[in-house]
C-alpha cells in the first residue's frame, strides 16, 4: 500500500493500492487543485451564458444597471463590514472546492465543514459572499420568488401568475443568512400576528430567517451545538423545501429551498445523523503543519487587520476572475454530460460501501458535473469523480467503532477498486 496526496491538497490523503494506479491518469488527478485554484486560487473560463425565455409574463426593471446605481452599490458595499477575500485564503482547497461546487449547483445540497479550531472555517464561508452571483427575483417579494420557476414561487406570486398579472423582476445577489445558535423558533420560521388576524381577518405573517434564506445560503456555525428543536425545523424544511407555520388554527406556507452550510469542531460533539445526511458534501479541515505556510497565513491576516480596504483591493483582480469563472460554470452546467458507464460505477461504489439510500449517488453525479463545468469541460471524467466522491460519501458510511482508518480513504480505495 502506498499513501498518495489527495487531489484536494494537504488537508486529506488517499490510501491507494499501487496496482490500481496504471489504468487511471493519476498525473491529471494530482493536478486538479493546481489547475483550478492556481497559486492564488483564481482563473477564468470564457463561456457565453445562454438565456432562456420565461414561461410567465415578466417585466424586467433592472436588466441594465446605470452608472449611478452601480456607484451607489459600490459605496454601499464599501460601507459594510469588510470581509476577508476568498482568493486570499491559503490552503484548505478541499473546503473551498466544496463551497464553490455548491454555488455552481445549489441542488448538490450544501456542505458540512468539520475541523480543528482556528482553521478558517467561518472565515472561508463568510468570504463566499463576494463571489455569489445575482439571480432574478420578483420585486418586493419577501421570499425571493423565482419569476420563471413555479417550484421557487411563493403562494402570493403563484396567484398573481394565475391571474395573468405581469411580474416585475429585479436582479439581486444571492443571500447568505447566519443562523445564530440562540435563535428562537419564531425568529427562524417566522411568526403570525394573531391579533391582526382576529381583528382584521387577514393573515399577517412576519417572515423569518428561512424565508430570507430561500434561494440563498443558510449558514450555521457550530452546527453540532444547535438545539434539537431548531434541528427539527431545519430537517423539515430541508426535506420538503417548504416552511409551514401553524399558529392558533392559522396556517401559512412559503418556499424554503436553501444551500445549507454548517461548520463545527468534532471534539465539541457529534451531529445528529438525520441532519448530517441532509448535507450534500462533507469537508474535513486540518491544521496547516508547514511552517512557511503558517507564516504566510499570519502575515496575510496581519495585512488585512491593518488595512482591510487596501488588502481587499490587492485581491480585486483574482476575485473578479473567480466570479467570472463561477458565472461561466453556472451557465455551462446544463450542457455537461456524464456517461452511463460512469454512472453505473458510481452506484457500484455506493452499493459496495453499504451507503444507505440514493442520496450519495445523486450528489456524486451532481458534484462531478459541477467540477467538469468549473474546469470548462462538457463531459465528466473519472478524474472529476475521484476528486469529489470522498466528500460526497464520507459522512454517509456506517460508523465502525473499531475502524481507525478515515472514511474518506475507504471511499477512495473502493473507487480505484471499481474504476480500474
Amino acid at each position: 500500500m502506498k499513501i498518495m496526496a489527495s487531489t484536494l491538497g494537504t488537508s486529506s490523503f488517499a490510501l491507494l493500492p499501487s496496482r490500481h494506479h496504471s489504468s487511471l491518469p493519476t498525473n491529471s488527478l494530482s493536478q486538479t487543485a493546481v489547475q483550478l485554484f492556481g497559486p492564488k486560487f483564481c482563473g477564468g473560463i470564457g463561456f457565453h451564458a445562454v438565456k432562456g425565455s420565461s414561461l410567465f409574463p415578466v417585466a424586467s426593471v433592472a436588466t441594465h444597471v446605470n452608472s449611478a446605481q452601480q456607484a451607489q452599490k459600490i459605496a454601499f458595499n464599501e460601507s459594510q463590514r469588510p470581509v476577508y477575500p476568498f482568493s486570499a485564503i491559503v490552503g484548505q482547497d478541499e473546503m473551498k472546492l466544496c463551497l464553490l461546487l455548491n454555488v455552481i449547483d445549489p441542488k448538490i445540497g450544501g456542505v458540512m465543514i468539520m475541523g480543528d479550531r482556528g482553521t478558517g472555517k467561518s472565515t472561508t464561508v463568510r468570504s463566499l459572499v463576494d463571489l455569489l452571483p445575482e439571480i432574478k427575483v420578483v420585486a418586493g417579494d419577501p421570499y425571493n420568488s423565482d419569476p420563471e420557476d413555479p417550484e421557487f414561487m411563493g403562494v402570493e406570486v403563484r396567484e398573481r401568475v394565475l391571474k395573468g398579472e405581469q411580474l416585475q423582476v429585479v436582479f439581486t445577489k444571492i443571500n447568505m443568512v447566519d443562523l445564530p445558535l440562540g435563535a428562537t423558533e419564531d425568529r427562524v420560521c417566522g411568526t403570525i400576528d394573531i391579533e391582526k388576524a382576529l381583528t382584521e381577518g387577514v393573515k399577517a405573517f412576519e417572515p423569518g430567517l428561512l424565508a430570507k434564506a430561500n434561494r440563498g445560503i443558510l449558514y450555521v456555525d457550530e452546527v453540532n451545538l444547535l438545539d434539537d428543536h431548531l434541528v427539527d425545523v431545519l430537517l423539515d424544511s430541508a426535506a420538503s423545501g417548504w416552511n409551514t407555520v401553524e399558529r392558533e388554527g392559522i396556517s401559512i406556507s412559503h418556499p424554503a429551498r436553501f444551500i445549507l452550510i454548517g461548520s463545527g469542531n468534532p471534539e465539541e460533539g457529534e451531529l445528529r445523523p438525520q441532519l448530517l445526511d441532509r448535507f450534500g458534501m462533507h469537508a474535513q479541515v486540518g491544521t496547516v503543519r508547514d511552517a512557511e505556510l503558517r507564516v504566510r497565513i499570519v502575515e496575510e491576516r496581519a495585512r488585512f487587520d491593518k488595512d482591510p480596504k487596501k488588502f481587499r483591493y490587492s485581491y480585486k483582480a483574482e476575485q473578479e476572475k473567480l466570479q467570472q469563472q463561477i458565472a461561466s460554470a453556472r451557465s455551462f452546467l446544463p450542457s455537461v454530460q456524464i456517461d452511463h458507464d460512469l454512472k453505473v460505477k458510481i452506484s457500484k461504489v455506493c452499493a459496495e460501501l453499504n451507503v444507505d439510500g440514493l442520496r450519495g449517488d445523486i450528489v456524486t453525479n451532481r458534484a462531478a458535473k459541477g467540477l467538469a463545468a468549473l474546469k470548462g469541460r462538457d463531459k465528466v471524467s473519472a478524474d472529476d469523480i475521484a476528486t469529489v466522491i470522498p466528500n460526497c460519501l464520507r459522512h454517509r458510511l456506517r460508523k465502525d467503532p473499531l475502524e481507525s482508518i478515515d472514511s474518506g480513504l475507504l471511499v477512495i480505495e473502493k473507487f480505484y477498486e471499481v474504476f480500474t
